[in-house]
């Protein structure tokens, strides 16, 4: 088995460093989205403060009632704002829903830029008063970084620092919080039921704080599922279609999982936020000319960000 590469990087190290260090980074954020589709980031900026108070929110907006949460479900929203309900969404191409829920923030746009009237209202969960804040902190920090990553991204490809800039400012960017619920009878669920079938996610990249426990796998080259362990502080960052689209496949979307837990702890909840980093609907994702040669040649057809969104959301079941 060759082992991929999935280095643990520190933003700081580029974000406040020589040209040499920002340079090293970025050759090793590529050589890692290159190989593995994956790398995790220490000096990001969350505090472990924080962090504990993001999980509080979390596990405390998945405790109330039933019939509490479903007052912030909107599916006419198709997934992308407030609560989504167990069995609403299935991994492409599987039969059986994941066995989650989950709640999603998205952009709030500040500055009169237009695109504000693409996006709708977050929902405000009247029940906890700090909730909204807490996940509006943490959004707009996970957005910083990930504009970072993506100018590391660009100098790797050799494109200009600030080539993702203008596609990311107010861009389409998700929050979800997510909660793998206890399974409390493991022997009446079908045979492929899992907390998160295998998948890729659709967007450029995406951003994810340490779960609150084991689970995530990530398919190698070599096709086998390796268990990513990350620190509850460190940030797990990988590839989505939409890079992976403009790369035509030189940066990976890497296929992933949330397997079940061993038998003994399926009566346990795993909670996990990742930031779905998203350009604004209009984007360009057709293949950069830099990336296709007589050795590799253009494999998409052109879309905007917009369709692409639109066509996944469609096959994964939030969309009608």
């Amino acid at each position: 088995m060759s082992v991929p590469y999935i280095p643990c990087l520190d933003l700081g190290s580029y974000v406040n460093g020589s040209e040499a260090e920002r340079k090293k980074f970025s050759d090793e954020l590529g050589r890692a989205f290159n190989d593995s589709g994956f790398v995790t980031i220490t000096n990001h900026g969350l505090s472990q403060e924080l962090i504990d108070k993001l999980y509080e929110n979390i596990r405390a907006a998945f405790a109330l009632p039933m019939e509490v949460k479903q007052k912030y479900e909107k599916p006419e929203l198709a997934g992308q704002r407030g609560y989504t309900s167990p069995g609403k969404e299935t991994a492409k191409g599987a039969q059986t829903p994941d066995l989650k829920e989950f709640w999603q923030i998205g952009q709030e746009v500040e500055d009169g830029d237009p695109v504000k009237a693409q996006y709708p209202d977050n929902e405000v969960l009247e029940e906890l008063p700090e909730f909204n804040a807490v996940t509006r902190e943490v959004y707009r920090k996970l957005e910083e970084n990930g504009i970072q990553l993506l100018r590391a991204i660009a100098t790797y490809l050799n494109l200009p620092i600030d080539y993702f800039d203008p596609h990311v400012h107010n861009g389409n960017s998700i929050l979800r919080g997510i909660h793998y619920f206890p399974i409390e009878n493991p022997d009446s669920l079908p045979a492929d039921a899992v907390r998160a079938g295998a998948h890729e996610d659709i967007n450029l990249i995406t951003l994810l704080i340490g779960a609150s426990a084991d689970g995530l796998e990530v398919l190698t080259m070599s096709n086998e599922w390796l268990p990513i362990k990350a620190h509850h502080t460190d940030i797990v960052v990988n590839v989505g279609d939409m890079l992976q689209r403009l790369t035509n496949n030189k940066l990976k979307s890497t296929t992933h999982r949330v397997v079940n837990p061993p038998r003994d702890l399926m009566k346990t909840s795993r909670f996990s936020v990742p930031f779905f980093l998203h350009p604004k609907s209009d984007m360009d994702l057709a293949s950069l000319e830099s990336c296709i040669d007589s050795l590799h040649p253009k494999i998409y057809e052109d879309m905007t960000a917009g369709e692409y969104l639109d066509e996944r959301l469609r096959e994964i079941g939030l969309k009608k």
